[in-house]
């Protein structure tokens, strides 16, 4: 028998994936988890206990209006003071600010602005796509007309409709062609210029159509003046302005609305440099359409000059329909099939004539996921959902490139369907990347410093299924699908660090708390930090013990747990892989904590006295030792665990272990 002292610093790689098991070479393995289940790791390398949630407001459960249908949580900062989650259920819109709902939204007595009559079903909600300007959200879905959303004089004024475009762009979906009787005369050879025939061949039907002379000019028709008169805006030059012979002229007709209730509409919307961007329309998928510059309405591309709306089509050898599009170092598209982006030099800005797309990487993008800026790149999930890339502009290379993101931990998503970014805001933070996944209703969370290659993963879980996440600013709010005697809830909720439980109530000093969202659910209690009891709500309401004097919590509990890897001693002479492990001791670090167990075993964190119950638990930083572990195993692992609300913050430990040859 042989006795070895093994030291974990960090837990800077986070829960890593099963199929690593046997790495045991890899630096990565040293600094992880088998299991992190419900802690957050910080950027120094510590875990800690994730926030509980506060409940909000519940959304409908019931008929064609329950949330079950779909949902999405939009984020809209209106300005640095006035920021709001928009909550998106069936063919309603509930308005978040300051983590409270706004109320009687344009006077109309309901907490939501009714969205049936633009077609934002359950269905749609699921699928949109949206971008946000100055007062406006622009939402857009293949199959509705597109919407703008616009915040008013206040918090409560919102308005909801189609969008009347100025232009919409138009394509030869069924060509063809006649030779109308009689001459026509130009009244100039470009630009803008008057078409007079001889004899009554226009009608209204024909404007968006062309004319085709011989030897030579083309110009489109934008205005029907009369059966012998319409204006045109010339593409390419009459060759004189005399008459044009029947038989030398045509009119090429059969072009239409790219987009349209026949045709479908746009899937994907961002906006860059000035211009408000398409792509994805149902009948094109792969071409991105551009505004003109400052007309976000307006699709014409005229005589494509610099400022002119303008399109380029996906030259590709494989399909490859456009899933997202967003503005970052240039203009990234993003497509089943691979990323694409428009290439810019310099400060040169897009015009129609350097307008065209080249092909970066062939990942492919999953349908229905927003792709998430960071400071380093763009953070897409790959088609299939099992793998979350990174798409980066390198300078060694000069092109953009794709990096695996999830590789050492792709197992934590299954069947991902939202995606959210928390920005860092103070230096024991990482960025937070928030996954929602629809097989366990788990969400998969990176912690991410990229500067320093940190990407630390954890999975968080709840007493329910996570369906969509949120971020408004700093503050992550999360639609919850939650079963409580028999009947499926849909609740609005958001993460509070002050919160050591899920779907929470809160209040001062009180006797007894309402908790009619939670009715029958059995409940965690903490009376003025104190934890109390569990119990179940009767009646809407749980009723202590005893009174607070300063706080309560009432909600529902969760449970912490990180697992380490199975101890694998390097040694000069090789590994102690085959040999029987006991862990003798564990001295583990913690930084202003509450309570833990390791390996099952209560860590006392106060002395016993009297009224000892009604006392909050005093925070512990240093170290706590447990000695006297029984039994070998073949692996050899420490389980650290939680399971009241209280605070834990684990920075690292040092163990033991005693291994032996044989059986």
């Amino acid at each position: 028998m042989a006795r070895f002292v093994s030291l974990q610093t960090n837990f800077s790689t986070g829960e890593l994936d099963p199929l690593l098991r046997a790495r045991v070479d890899l630096q990565a393995y040293t600094n992880a988890l088998e299991e992190c289940n419900n802690f957050v790791v910080q950027p120094q390398g510590g875990i800690h206990r994730r926030p509980g949630s506060k409940y909000l407001t519940s959304l409908p459960n019931s008929g064609s209006d329950s949330t079950a249908n779909g949902s999405r949580l939009v984020s809209f900062e209106f300005s640095t003071s006035d920021s709001y989650m928009l909550v998106f259920t069936h063919n309603r819109m509930t308005v978040v600010k300051n983590k409270a709902v706004i109320t009687d939204i344009n006077g109309s007595g309901n907490d939501y602005l009714d969205t049936s009559s633009l077609g934002l079903t359950g269905a749609v909600v699921e699928k949109m796509c949206w971008v946000q300007s100055a007062d406006t959200l622009i939402v857009v879905e293949e199959d509705v007309a597109p919407i703008k959303i616009v915040r008013g004089a206040g918090d409560s004024n919102w308005t909801a409709s189609a969008i009347t475009f100025d232009s919409v762009p138009k394509y030869n979906y069924v060509p063809a062609a006649s030779n109308p009787a009689g001459t026509i005369t130009p009244s100039a050879v470009a630009g803008n210029v008057t078409i007079t025939a001889s004899s009554g061949v226009f009608s209204a039907s024909h404007v968006g159509q062309y004319i085709n002379a011989s030897p030579q000019g083309r110009a489109k028709i934008v205005q029907h003046v009369s059966s012998t008169v319409v204006n045109v805006i010339t593409e390419f030059p009459f060759f004189n302005t005399s008459a044009i012979a029947s038989g030398s002229w045509e009119l090429e007709t059969g072009y239409e609305a790219v987009w349209s209730a026949t045709r479908g509409y746009p899937r994907t919307v961002t906006f860059h440099e000035g211009r408000l961007f398409f792509g994805g329309v149902k009948s094109r998928p792969s071409t991105v359409f551009g505004s003109k510059v400052g007309l976000f309405f307006d699709f014409d591309p005229e005589e494509g000059l610099d400022d002119d709306a303008l399109e380029a089509t996906l030259d590709t050898s494989t399909f490859n329909s456009i899933v997202d599009i967003t503005s970052g170092r240039d203009l990234q598209i993003f497509t089943t099939g691979g990323e694409f982006y428009v290439p810019q030099q310099g400060l040169d800005p897009i015009t129609p004539l350097n307008f065209f797309i080249r092909t970066a990487t062939r990942n492919g993008a999953k349908e229905n996921v927003r792709v998430q800026q960071l400071e380093t790149g763009t953070l897409f999930l790959q088609r299939q959902g099992k793998s979350l890339s990174e798409f980066a502009f390198t300078d060694t290379s000069l092109s953009y490139i794709t990096t695996k993101v999830s590789l050492l931990n792709g197992h934590l998503l299954k069947t991902p369907t939202n995606i959210a970014l928390r920005k860092s805001v103070a230096t024991d933070e990482n960025d937070l990347l928030l996954i929602t996944n629809a097989d366990d209703g788990t969400m998969a969370v990176y912690s991410l410093l990229r500067s320093q290659n940190v990407i630390a993963p954890s999975e968080w879980n709840t007493d329910g299924s996570y369906l969509d996440v949120g971020v408004d600013i700093t503050t992550i709010y999360t639609v919850v699908k939650r079963t409580i005697d028999s009947t499926d809830y849909y609740f609005l909720e958001y993460f509070d660090d002050d919160m050591l439980v899920d779907s929470a109530s809160t209040g001062t000093a009180a006797s007894s708390a309402t908790v009619a969202h939670l009715d029958t659910a059995t409940v965690d209690i903490i009376l003025d930090g104190a934890v109390q009891a569990q119990q179940a709500v009767a009646s809407n309401t749980v009723t202590f013990t005893r009174a607070s004097t300063t706080s309560f919590q009432v909600g529902l509990p969760f449970t912490t747990k990180a697992v380490t890897m199975p101890v694998e001693l390097r040694l000069g002479v090789g590994t102690r892989l085959g040999f029987k492990k006991r862990i003798v001791e564990v001295n583990a670090l913690v930084l202003n904590s509450q309570h833990m167990k390791i390996n099952g075993t209560n860590i006392p964190f106060r002395a016993l006295g009297s009224d000892i119950l009604d006392e909050s638990v005093p925070t512990f930083t240093g170290t706590k030792t447990l000695h006297g572990i029984l039994g070998y195993t073949d692996e050899g692992k420490i389980t650290i665990e939680q399971d009241v609300p209280l605070k834990l913050t684990l920075l690292g430990m040092e163990y033991k272990v005693a291994t032996h040859q044989g059986t």
